[in-house]
């Protein structure tokens, strides 16, 4: 490896998107998780 080589890391953008679908993904699990419950009472 270079010291030339860029870093191997992602642009700011990228890091901020990444986080923004991981929480989307836990959120729209535990509504899914609930709507089941929800169903499920009735």
């Amino acid at each position: 490896m270079l010291w030339s080589d860029p870093e191997n890391e992602p642009p700011e953008e990228l890091r901020d998107m990444q986080e923004m679908l991981r929480r989307l993904g836990l959120l729209m699990a535990l509504a899914m998780v609930i709507a089941m419950i929800v169903i499920g009472v009735r």
